[in-house]
């Protein structure tokens, strides 16, 4: 018989989640698996410092190394850079641990995606997570990365093979084990089917804080932008001083916007949005 995870999107409100009414992790361990450096702090800081807080061990995972992640910069010094901002991000958000896979970045596309599913089943074994926490791959109606999109669908296929113990049998010879993984949690640029709702407004502090560690991939994100603005003839203030390494207007018109958006129809000053899933175990 096949165990089938349950997604309660047919529930006409989401849950309202608080810090105060947040479940206790006790040690538990939560593996955050993410493509780019910067995707914790910009898509699911405030709810993983939240998870932090908690109690609950969270390791993340990042897929890729990042290295055209730069303006004016070779690969190795953008390689070795945005590493270091990672794990300067993380420990703000409270993360436990840190891992790199290594994939080269924004080709992922290009990769075997069985080849890649197997790392991250090999993750899943290894640190026998409580749940996983990664792009929806169910949400990818407004996603332009490639990146996000065959990750969400590597993670989502991992979680199920990591159970088989015929699957990469080379795994149990390391003396690993079949691992079944009991929650799922998805974060995206949009949720189609948002299950959770946030109450963020207390860690917006602490978010904004991790996002300015990424230093090198800010400078990026404001050289685009500035582009973008020269080509639409759109003088921006916010976008000259982010070019010029002053980013907080314009993390500001991000992330604070965007969260106070949000949280806007719950009545909340901030708030990110997450679909949940988990199985359907027989009682």
């Amino acid at each position: 018989m096949m165990v089938r995870f349950t997604i309660p999107e047919l529930q006409t409100e989401p849950v309202m989640v608080t810090q105060e009414g947040l479940e206790q992790g006790r040690g538990r361990t939560l593996l955050l698996i993410v493509a780019h450096a910067d995707d914790p702090a910009i898509f699911v800081g405030g709810v993983v410092a939240m998870w932090a807080r908690a109690g609950w061990h969270i390791h993340c995972l990042r897929v890729t190394d990042d290295r055209w992640d730069s303006v004016g910069l070779d690969e190795a010094e953008t390689i070795r850079r945005n590493a270091a901002e990672f794990r300067q991000a993380a420990k703000v958000l409270g993360i436990a641990q840190v891992d790199d896979l290594g994939w080269q970045t924004d080709v992922l596309g290009d990769v075997s995606r069985v080849a890649l599913r197997e790392r991250i089943i090999h993750a899943i074994r290894s640190l026998k997570p409580y749940g996983i926490v990664t792009f929806d791959p169910d949400s990818m109606f407004h996603e332009d990365n490639l990146d996000h999109r065959v990750l969400a669908q590597a993670v989502d296929e991992a979680c199920w093979s990591s159970q088989f113990d015929k699957h990469h049998p080379e795994h149990f010879a390391e003396g690993l084990a079949p691992h079944g993984v009991y929650e799922r949690w998805y974060f995206g640029r949009t949720i189609a089917s948002v299950t959770h709702v946030f109450d963020t407004s207390d860690m917006l502090g602490v978010q904004k804080q991790a996002i300015m560690c990424h230093q090198t991939m800010l400078a990026n994100i404001a050289q685009q932008m500035a582009l973008q603005a020269k080509t639409a003839g759109v003088s921006s203030d916010v976008i000259l001083r982010a070019t010029q390494g002053d980013y907080g207007a314009l993390i500001d018109g991000i992330l604070i916007s965007s969260a106070a958006a949000k949280g806007h129809s719950f009545n909340l000053a901030s708030a990110e949005y997450m679909r949940f899933s988990r199985p359907n175990l027989p009682h």
